[in-house]
C-alpha cells in the first residue's frame, strides 16, 4: 500500500467513525494561556483565490490570521471585485498579488499550491477538476458541486491526482461539533429516530428585469463558463444567481448543505433510500426559480432527516433561525452551529456545550493536511455525500415525484425525468473531464 494510499485508509477510518480527532482539531483544543504549545515555523503555502465578490473575501479574512498563508493570484472575471480584493489583501499588510479574470493563468503558474474556489456553484466542480489536474490542491466552497455527477467527478480527480480538496463545511472542524458527535454516538439520547434541520431568513424579492448589456467590469461570458449563456440580467450577478438553476441550488445547497451534513455525520448514515419533497414559491413574485419555502424528507434506514426552509418568514424553529435537531428515545440534542443543548424527556436542560471555532480550525486543518498528504475533516468524499442530500431534495421538487435512491451506483430508480437532471450539458471549452 503506497503512504497516499496508507494515510487515506487510516484517515477515512477515523471521519467515518466521528470519534477520533485530527491532530491538527486536537492542536485548537488547547485553551488559551500558558498550556497552548508556542506555533510551529510553517512553510509558505501559495495560494490563488477565485471569486473574491463576497464569499471569497470572506475567506481571504480568515487567511489573514495565517502567516504562512500567501495570496499571489487573485481571479475573477469582474475587475472591480478584482480591485477590491487586492485592496482588502494588502491593507492587511500582504504582498500585493497578480490579478486574471481567468483563473487558468494561475493554474499555469507552477508555483502556486493551492486553488481556493468561492466562485458560483456551477464553477466548484470544473474548477477543482482542472485543478487537481494542474497539481493543486484545492479549498472549495459549498456546496461542493451543482449536481450529483459533477461530485463525483470531483472525487475521482483528488484521489486519481492524490490532491488535498476541503470542502467549505467549516462545522466539519469545529471542537463543539465533533463532541456533538461523540454525545449522540454514545447512546445518551437512547435511539435517535428523527433529525429535523432548517433555516428562516428574510430574503429581498430581486424582481423581473429583461437581458441586458453586462457592465464594462464584466466578463460575463467567462462568468457563465461550464453553464449557459442565457444572456446578462442586473439581478443575476454577483449574489442571486443562488435562485436560478443553470448557476445555483437554492437555498437548500446555499445553507442547507451546513445542517445536513451536520445531520448525517451525527447519525452515521450515507445514502437516503427514498426522498420526497414539498413547498413552492409562495411568496416572491419575481425572476427566482428555486422554492422559497421546501421541505424534503430523506429516508435512512432506521432514521429520518428531514429539511426545512423558508426565506421569507423571521420565526425559526424552538427559537433559532438555524438549526439541527436530533430526537431520541432518552433525549433530545439541539445546535444552532454554535454549541448545543440537550434536554431530556421532560424537557429540562441536562448539558450545554459552548461554541467552538470553526472558520480558523478548518483552514488549520487544511494546511495540516496539505502537508502531511491525509485527508482533511471535509474532505470531498464526505462532502459530496452531504450535498447529494440536497441535489436529490432539490430533483424531487422540480420534477414533483418521490425518487428512489440507489446509493451504491449513485443512481436514481424507474424515475427518467428525475434521473436526466443528475447531471449537466456543458458549453465547449468547459466540459468537465472524464476521468
Amino acid at each position: 500500500m503506497s503512504e497516499w494510499n496508507r494515510r487515506q485508509f487510516l484517515t477515512a477510518a477515523s471521519l467515518s467513525s466521528g470519534l477520533l480527532i485530527s491532530p491538527a482539531l486536537a492542536s485548537s483544543l488547547y485553551a488559551a494561556g500558558d498550556d497552548k504549545p508556542a506555533e510551529p515555523k510553517r512553510e509558505p503555502i501559495r495560494l490563488a483565490v477565485m471569486g473574491v465578490n463576497s464569499r471569497g473575501r470572506q475567506l481571504m479574512s480568515t487567511l489573514a490570521k495565517f502567516p504562512e498563508a500567501e495570496i499571489v493570484w487573485i481571479c475573477d472575471p469582474d475587475s472591480t471585485a478584482a480591485a477590491g480584493a487586492v485592496k482588502q489583501w494588502t491593507d492587511a499588510g500582504r504582498p500585493e498579488p497578480k490579478v486574471t479574470k481567468d483563473f487558468r493563468h494561475a493554474l499555469d503558474d507552477k508555483s502556486v499550491q493551492v486553488l481556493v474556489c468561492a466562485a458560483p456553484d456551477h464553477w466548484h466542480a470544473l474548477a477543482t477538476v482542472w485543478a487537481c489536474q494542474a497539481g493543486k490542491d484545492v479549498y472549495v466552497e459549498k456546496p461542493c458541486c451543482h449536481d450529483p455527477v459533477e461530485g463525483r467527478r470531483m472525487v475521482q480527480a483528488a484521489r486519481k491526482y492524490q490532491r488535498v480538496v476541503q470542502v467549505g463545511t467549516q462545522r466539519r472542524s469545529a471542537s463543539d461539533m465533533h463532541d456533538l458527535v461523540q454525545y449522540i454516538r454514545s447512546g445518551k439520547l437512547g435511539d435517535v429516530n428523527f433529525v429535523r434541520t432548517w433555516i428562516n431568513s428574510i430574503r429581498p424579492a430581486i424582481g423581473k428585469v429583461d437581458v441586458s448589456a453586462p457592465p464594462d467590469n464584466l466578463d460575463f461570458d467567462l462568468w457563465c463558463g461550464p453553464g449557459p449563456n442565457r444572456g446578462y440580467k442586473k439581478n443575476l450577478v454577483h449574489y442571486h444567481w443562488h435562485w436560478r438553476w443553470d448557476y445555483g441550488t437554492g437555498e437548500c445547497g446555499n445553507n442547507g448543505i451546513h445542517g445536513l451534513d451536520v445531520a448525517r455525520w451525527g447519525v452515521g448514515v450515507e445514502s437516503p433510500t427514498l426522498v420526497t419533497c414539498g413547498g413552492g414559491r409562495y411568496f416572491f413574485d419575481d425572476d427566482q426559480e428555486t422554492p422559497d419555502t421546501q421541505l424534503a424528507v430523506f429516508d435512512f434506514p432506521n432514521v429520518c432527516i428531514q429539511w426545512e426552509h423558508r426565506t421569507w418568514s423571521p420565526r425559526g424553529i424552538d427559537g433559532e433561525a438555524f438549526g439541527v435537531e436530533f430526537y431520541g428515545t432518552e433525549g433530545t440534542l439541539q445546535s444552532n452551529g454554535r454549541g448545543w443543548v440537550v434536554y431530556d424527556p421532560k424537557n429540562a436542560v441536562v448539558e450545554k456545550h459552548d461554541p467552538g471555532e470553526t472558520d480558523s480550525a478548518h483552514w488549520r486543518n487544511f494546511f495540516d493536511c496539505i502537508g502531511t498528504r491525509s485527508l482533511p475533516n471535509a474532505d470531498i468524499e464526505i462532502n459530496h455525500k452531504s450535498t447529494m442530500l440536497c441535489h436529490l431534495a432539490n430533483i424531487a421538487w422540480r420534477t414533483r415525484s418521490v425518487l428512489k435512491f440507489d446509493g451504491e451506483n449513485e443512481t436514481i430508480l424507474d424515475n427518467e425525468p428525475a434521473k436526466a437532471l443528475l447531471g449537466r450539458e456543458y458549453r465547449k471549452g468547459f466540459e468537465l473531464p472524464v476521468l
